[in-house]
């Protein structure tokens, strides 16, 4: 693999190098051993910028950008959201730190430059199985650099991060760190690390996913997407190249545009070299392929010039040949052209490498040497017997050329009678580059399944099967025969489809954005299948819930944490279809956590769907974790995960998680039945309003405590942009607060209380509060510590509710600060309340008004189980 370096230093060149000594011109530090280069010369890579000692270069472990793409083991695509600015980041491909707008993969560690996005190949983790080269064992996947600089080696405990260059090696699964000099001697199978019981293993899951972009297939939401189609990021890519070489001002330089085939040209697609007015004609075509990250001989290729009508004629692209053999000539003429066309020299035989598609222990490929004769048949005829297949028949293989874009990776089966050699020259002839990036594997031929699950929602709820299906042959015109409904979930209004062809399955998906049944716009989730029989019996994946609109947008970071600490595939965006895909996802998982990252109203609208679904999970009790993300948090003060997310490592929120207790917690069902007709009915003969039920986990208002609720949702609603901070949030409640103050009403007499079956005396209050968790508006104590012979102690788990009442603001305010508590006024597990007029009531935080009628209180179903965070302190 060494490429020809330059290098003086003894040994063999260090993987796919081409080294040269330089003369530094500012502090410069090593790749290899991250200490800073002292003198005046040190060795650069020509390719792809690595930095070395002298001392250092016979160490070099790190394989260059141009062979990257041969080192791959599973080829896996990478899944780039939009661009962003990464301060202190560099760049896989070039090695050189990100100040522009950079991409990077929302499932592994890989940054990459916009002009460079083409040269990285697809070495993203394998998160889950799709039919190519499956396997059970799971190897270590390394990334390099990107890591804090107070990152520490796992073998020699010295430091192995650096903020100055890219170097040091991280696992994207177990997380393990370790020197470019280190990693080398590490065991190749990986154990998933301190996680390993959280994680969903990637050969438990299942996603045939052909035509869907990864963001379709790990559910990340297009909205943060800025929509930009392939060309854009080509654009971006010819101004991007020009950024290291300013257009020479040096008389004795000049300036040359690089395509590197008939691809680039169509797309305008270049890059820039600079060389010496002077140079050798090879010494252009080295400058050329490096700077399309090659490191070939340059023997093997020329350059051939095109004018500008030329390119205007498309007579590159459409009449090859012709085009091609009147533009030779040698680089430098009279007039120097704008732009010149790497192309590879007609061989007569070559050497060209097969893989396995199924992984062979300690070989990743055999190489075979092709001659102009040499047809695919006559290919997998020589290879069978090298990797030990020679009784089979041939007719049970074909071979299938893989290219192994940094973006999506595309295969193609060879035609039996194609040439070898013909295909090689019309891969060069359209980009050099692809070539690098192309590989040919030979694969059995086998009755391929294609199986898409797509969760469809938005339906009208409470219809029979019979009557979706008809739903979505109206407006989306399905396949039957292609087309099946798998599941019902009919209190949703959803269905899980089950697609047996790729096209189908991506026009549903497509077609499903743009379609309205009702009023309300359906969603469509590809969603992967869990093979819950491989699960190890001691794992208990998590399933991680984030709503990214919650806590001044801190979600965001979030997912994007979990996404690479966990399989991508436990980790699902609230605002896209709400928990019921992740609970269908898990739905035959033995057994399984759930985290819950957001405000009250999240954890009460992922434990309401828990419950509703919870007969058609095995594991049907899961405990649920809380990450408080939301204004108030009562409920994750309670059980210790704090009183909000502020910035901590989400690796250690994660091991909290996994330590944390099990408790039991009372939920409650609120039935309201108004007995008047809502206001403004149209001719004045109305129907009363149907009962409605609510669930509770936290508490529920009456009178002031909802009023203000009710003003704060109002203005939220009015300006949602200013409502991003905790800090503005609770400066909002305060004003609302305080225009309230003078105001008195009299609630108590505008409300009647029965409290199991017994009625009750209320005192001249404003606001009427039942309690299930000893915390409210954001953390005050309001039934007050002091024991009282007349009630019990409050407890999460005792079945009964508290009942409070607050005087009016000046009151709440003086329980939020401590100086007070509420009035005590009951305690039971069933209330009656008849309001006489109507009145504000709220019900952890959703505020609304409630005509007269009655509201009951009782307890709902089983108690749910939560997670507790446990006391003791992490051992350093």
């Amino acid at each position: 693999l060494g490429g020809r370096g330059r290098a003086a230093a003894g040994g063999g060149s260090p993987p796919g190098h081409a080294f040269r000594r330089v003369t530094l011109t500012k502090p410069t530090f090593c790749h290899y051993c991250t200490d800073f280069i002292w003198g005046l010369a040190g060795y650069q890579c020509e390719v792809c910028n690595f930095m070395s000692h002298e001392k250092c270069l016979k160490n070099v472990k790190i394989p260059c950008s141009c062979i990257a793409p041969s080192l791959v083991r599973v080829p896996v695509a990478h899944c780039f959201g939009p661009p962003g600015h990464y301060k202190r980041k560099f760049c896989t491909v070039c090695r050189k730190s990100l100040e522009s707008p950079a991409f990077r993969c929302e499932v592994c560690e890989l940054h990459v430059h916009t002009d460079c996005i083409l040269f990285a190949c697809s070495d993203c983790r394998q998160c889950h199985q799709d039919g190519h080269l499956d396997h059970d064992t799971y190897h270590h996947h390394w990334r390099e650099g990107n890591l804090s600089s107070s990152a520490r080696c796992e073998f020699c405990k010295k430091t192995c991060g650096s903020s100055e260059v890219l170097s040091g090696m991280r696992c994207e699964w177990c997380g393990i760190l370790a020197h470019a000099a280190c990693y080398v001697i590490v065991t190749p199978e990986c154990t998933f690390g301190r996680l390993r019981n959280m994680i969903l293993p990637p050969n438990c899951v299942q996603l045939f996913s052909r035509n869907f972009s990864k963001l379709h297939c790990f559910r990340i939401s297009e909205n943060m997407q800025t929509e930009s189609d392939e060309d854009d990021d080509f654009d971006g890519s010819t101004q991007g190249s020009t950024k290291d070489i300013q257009i020479s001002t040096d008389s004795s330089k000049q300036t040359l545009k690089i395509f590197d085939g008939n691809d680039a040209v169509k797309r305008n697609q270049f890059r820039l070299i600079s060389v010496p007015r002077i140079a050798k004609n090879e010494e252009v075509v080295e400058a050329a392929l490096r700077a399309y990250y090659i490191n070939d001989d340059q023997q093997e290729y020329e350059l051939q010039t095109f004018t500008q009508q030329v390119l205007l004629s498309d007579d590159v692209i459409n009449r090859n040949d012709a085009a091609e053999d009147s533009n030779l000539g040698s680089v430098f003429r009279e007039s120097v052209p704008e732009a010149w066309i790497i192309r590879a020299k007609p061989k007569d035989e070559e050497v060209i490498r097969i893989y396995p598609a199924w992984l062979k222990v300690g070989m990743a490929y055999v190489s075979l040497r092709v001659n102009k004769d040499t047809t695919v048949q006559t290919v997998i005829k020589e290879v069978l017997p090298l990797l030990g297949r020679q009784t089979e028949c041939l007719q049970n293989f074909k071979l299938v050329e893989v290219l192994m874009g940094s973006k999506q990776v595309q295969r193609m089966v060879l035609d039996n009678q194609e040439l070898i050699l013909n295909r090689l020259k019309d891969i060069r002839k359209t980009s050099i580059r692809q070539m690098n990036q192309t590989r040919f594997y030979i694969v059995e031929n086998s009755k391929s399944i294609v199986q898409v699950n797509l969760f469809v929602g938005g339906l009208p709820p409470q219809l029979s099967p019979e009557e979706y299906t008809n739903i979505l042959k109206e407006e989306l015109a399905i396949k039957t025969n292609v087309v099946s409904v798998s599941h019902v979930y009919q209190a949703q209004g959803a269905v899980v489809l089950q697609i047996s062809c790729f096209s189908e399955a991506e026009r549903i998906y497509m077609l499903v954005k743009d379609t309205v049944v009702n009023d309300k716009p359906l969603n469509a989730v590809v969603i992967p299948a869990v093979m819950a029989s491989k699960i190890p019996r001691n794992c208990c994946p998590l399933l991680v819930f984030v709503n990214p609109k919650s806590g001044g947008l801190k979600g965001r970071d979030l997912l994007y944490s979990f996404r690479k600490l966990l399989n991508p595939h436990q980790v699902f965006e609230l605002t896209n279809g709400g928990p019921l895909p992740g609970f269908h996802t898990f739905s035959k998982v033995p057994s399984f956590r759930v985290l819950v990252c957001g405000g009250d109203g999240t954890v009460g609208w992922v434990l309401g769907a828990l419950e509703e679904i919870r007969h058609k999970l095995v594991c049907s009790e899961p405990s649920v974790a809380i990450l408080p993300l939301g204004t108030g948090n009562d409920l994750g003060r309670v059980l210790r995960w704090g009183a909000g997310y502020s910035g901590e490592d989400p690796y250690s929120i994660l091991v909290s998680v996994d330590e944390a207790d099990d408790v039991l917690m009372d939920r409650w069902t609120i039935l309201l039945d108004a007995e008047e007709p809502a206001e403004g009915a149209e001719n004045g003969i109305a129907e009363p309003e149907p009962p409605k039920i609510v669930q509770m986990n936290n508490y529920c208002g009456l009178g002031i405590d909802a009023e203000l609720s009710l003003d704060f949702h109002h203005a939220r609603e009015e300006e949602p942009g200013k409502f991003n901070s905790r800090f503005h949030n609770k400066g909002v409640y305060v004003k609302v607060g305080l225009q309230k103050i003078s105001h008195t009403r009299n609630l108590h007499k505008d409300i009647k209380l029965q409290v199991d079956q017994h009625e009750v005396e209320l005192p001249s209050i404003e606001g009427l509060i039942f309690i299930n968790i000893p915390s409210w508006g954001s953390g005050a104590d309001l039934w007050g510590s002091e024991s009282d012979n007349r009630f019990e102690k409050p407890r999460i788990d005792d079945g009964l509710l508290e009942v409070v009442g607050v005087t009016g603001v000046v009151h709440m305010g003086q329980v939020q600060g401590g100086f007070r508590s509420g009035i005590r006024i009951a305690q039971g597990s069933y209330f009656r309340v008849t309001l006489l007029k109507p009145i504000p009531v709220q019900v952890d935080g959703e505020p609304w008004i409630q005509a007269p009628g009655q509201i009951i209180i009782s307890a709902a179903g089983p108690k749910v189980h939560m997670l507790k965070k446990s006391k003791q302190k992490q051992k350093k």
